[in-house]
């Protein structure tokens, strides 16, 4: 064997070791409930370019409830300007967008709204929602995002279900976070997820609560939300950890429940965001006010 074969196949081992021992990283923001348009939004938009400036974002989670109060139109509903693109023109990356109530329109539902949302992923390089729920895998983690007010209100419940227990069992990914509108257990106004009057009417027994317990629970590592407008981080419960995050444009108490042990959540909670990074077995969340100050942080490794 010649000595210049010999140099390439140890440069060749070289390499492929790094690459080996090269770790994973991913970075990336959330918030929910943003879709105010108000001076809020706008500011918590300034600390999220302020925070990924410093520390790296390669992507948002962008939790529903995205246009206040009966979603959009149109694909040129001025609303997409005043509450998505002119808040966060200065991030240059994708949102990754789930539908919440709102978003669904005045009652009863008006079922076209959420489409508009769907079809305007092609033509925003930033506005990303490519199905009404869907799934996307960025290094090693995968992420898949529901359509929960359809679960809340059982309609495509079969579905959607059949689809994610799918998805989760096929994934290979060393991280598996759901994102979705609705929470399943929170210390704020809107409690804990149940079955609804509707719900009990068609004898049912669905809704959140069913779906989260039936499909989430021990498949997933966490669970994001919004819907309530604060931030919590709570005990893990059924082998998920649960995140709510749904302060993105405006703030609501804080209630203490007593099933309910959080990690983090505070009385007179503050617009603002989560920032959070997995790096390799890590898991490291950040929690943010709308000017930028440290709120919580807390790193897990498994």
């Amino acid at each position: 064997m010649s000595i210049t074969r010999t140099v390439s196949l140890a440069l060749i081992t070289f390499i492929l070791a790094a690459a080996a021992q090269a770790e994973s990283v991913v970075r990336f923001v959330a918030l929910g409930d943003a879709g105010e348009g108000n001076a809020a939004q706008y500011q918590n938009g300034a600390a999220i370019e302020q925070v990924c400036s410093l520390k790296g974002c390669d992507f948002a989670l962008y939790l529903g409830d995205n246009f206040y109060d009966d979603g959009v139109n149109s694909l040129d509903d001025p609303q997409w300007q005043t509450k998505f693109e002119q808040p966060y023109a200065n991030l240059d990356f994708p949102f990754y967008a789930v539908l919440g109530n709102h978003d669904y329109g005045s009652w009863p539902w008006e079922f076209w709204k959420p489409w508009v949302q769907v079809y305007y992923t092609y033509v925003s390089p930033k506005w990303t929602m490519p199905n009404l729920y869907y799934n996307f895998r960025k290094a090693h983690v995968e992420f898949f995002a529901l359509d929960s007010t359809t679960i809340e209100k059982i309609v495509s419940y079969d579905e959607q279900q059949a689809w994610l227990s799918q998805a989760l069992a096929a994934s290979t990914a060393e991280w598996k976070i759901v994102l979705a509108h609705h929470q399943y257990i929170s210390n704020g106004s809107h409690g804990n997820a149940s079955c609804d009057l509707l719900c009990l009417l068609f004898l049912e027994g669905k809704g959140v609560k069913r779906f989260v317990e039936d499909t989430v629970c021990g498949k997933a590592d966490y669970y994001f939300s919004g819907h309530d407008h604060n931030q919590q981080w709570l005990q893990p419960r059924c082998g998920t950890e649960f995140i709510v995050t749904g302060a993105g444009s405006r703030a609501s108490r804080f209630v203490p429940r007593a099933d309910n042990n959080p990690v983090y959540g505070a009385d007179d909670t503050l617009v603002g965001f989560m920032w959070v990074e997995i790096r390799d077995n890590t898991f490291t969340g950040e929690f943010y006010d709308l000017y930028g100050n440290l709120l919580f942080t807390r790193s897990y490794s498994r």
